[in-house]
């Protein structure tokens, strides 16, 4: 199969990928009260002991050595996180649709609902007329999770009041087959990061590109080949990218004459390392075009990771083993127990965003985005140190303008 088959087979398989039976969303309880903390210091102190807290807590109902828990910004610092983008929603709500539309809000990959809940709840308590407008679907692919909202929707939003704004949707946002006409907001956090990938490998004298298969044995060992017949995805994507992006990174990046040396050297490879290409992000932004005509995009990920395995734009692949985390060296791992995780080049989607869906965009640090729209005072320690600011400095924040 192609690399990017395998890719989110491993991740999104219902019956064994890693979304749909490993992963657990740590959840801090009580939001943390940075004010009263001394220092970002002993605020990663107190997460510390939380973190452990919590998973003395599930090791005690089910003992599981391989369990994957990991956290996001939207609970480490709820609401805090949540309450900005409801800032940034109402905001430009206000001021491009209010009041002769409804405040339409789609969110992919959820989570455990908390953004939603935090977002509702400050729409709710600060802009009322708003709130009255206001519908809230999630789109989620997998059924853990989608459950999990459903669950948290019944115990905490009927008491919020929410239950009337919120429908969930269990489905890939890739089975999304309605048209929505009307203006919208599509939030997108943290799911780019987990988007299959293809791979390629160039010729280092002619350039040709070369596309990566996973091949599994009877015994279940994996093997890896480049074949020099791209499909068409990965073949729109290079058109894309080329005629969307005056420059970007390349595994050719260079010399011809240096090119034809690297070629020349004694065993050495005739193809270059591999270049991983966000075929399923393409994708993505074709499904806005075509099925969110009028959407603005809210999107956040990570644009820079350490540990990748070799390439270019490579990825994570790491599993979580008696609490520590383990980075290996390649995606071809087996399937359902390791997280693939990509930095995403937004100096290369943000111009393919804007020719595949002919709206613009303009992406911004974490940092900035959040000093422009968080409650400051609520998340500074008593030295000053701000972690909603200075967490996250690999993180971007690409919005619709």
């Amino acid at each position: 199969m192609l690399l990017r088959d395998f890719i989110e087979d491993s991740l999104y398989n219902p019956h064994y990928g890693y979304f749909s039976k490993q992963v657990v969303i740590f959840s801090p309880g009580e939001p943390f009260d940075f004010p009263s903390l001394p220092s970002e210091h002993a605020f990663f102190q107190s997460l510390r002991h939380r973190y452990t807290a919590f998973e003395d807590v599930l090791d005690y109902q089910e003992p599981n050595d391989l369990r994957q828990l990991w956290h996001t910004p939207t609970e480490l610092f709820s609401p805090y996180y949540g309450e900005a983008i409801a800032r940034y929603l109402v905001e430009d709500y206000k001021y491009s649709s209010y009041p002769y539309h409804d405040l339409n809000i789609y969110e992919m990959g959820a989570g455990n609902g908390t953004m939603m809940l935090n977002i509702l709840d400050y729409i709710r308590d600060c802009h009322p007329e708003v709130y009255e407008r206001t519908r809230y679907k999630i789109i989620e692919i997998t059924t853990q999770l989608a459950d999990l909202q459903q669950q948290g929707l019944g115990h905490s939003a009927y008491a919020r009041g929410h239950a009337d704004k919120v429908e969930i949707v269990n489905k890939s946002v890739f089975d999304w087959d309605q048209y929505v006409s009307s203006p919208c907001y599509f939030l997108a956090l943290e799911v780019f990061d987990n988007f299959a990938h293809d791979a390629l490998k160039y010729d280092w004298q002619t350039g040709t590109p070369y596309q990566s298969h996973v091949v599994i044995d009877p015994r279940g060992e994996m093997f890896e080949y480049y074949s020099r017949t791209l499909d068409p995805l990965a073949a729109q994507f290079l058109e894309r990218r080329h005629a969307a992006c005056k420059s970007y990174p390349h595994p050719l990046s260079g010399s011809r004459f240096m090119n034809s040396m690297q070629s020349l050297l004694p065993f050495r490879d005739s193809l270059t390392m591999p270049e991983y290409i966000p075929t399923r992000l393409m994708q993505f932004f074709y499904m806005l075009y075509q099925k969110f005509p009028n959407h603005k995009l809210i999107s956040s990920d990570f644009h820079k990771l350490a540990d990748g395995v070799e390439g270019l734009n490579a990825p994570v692949v790491q599993t979580r083993y008696k609490r520590q985390m383990i980075p290996v060296s390649t995606p071809l791992v087996h399937q359902g127990y390791f997280d693939i995780l990509f930095p995403t080049d937004f100096e290369v989607i943000e111009p393919m965003y804007t020719a595949i869906t002919g709206r613009f965009a303009r992406t911004y640090s974490h940092e900035v985005f959040m000093s422009g729209r968080a409650d400051i005072e609520e998340t500074q320690t008593r030295n000053g140190e701000n972690p909603l600011l200075s967490w996250y400095k690999n993180a971007s924040v690409m919005i619709t303008v």
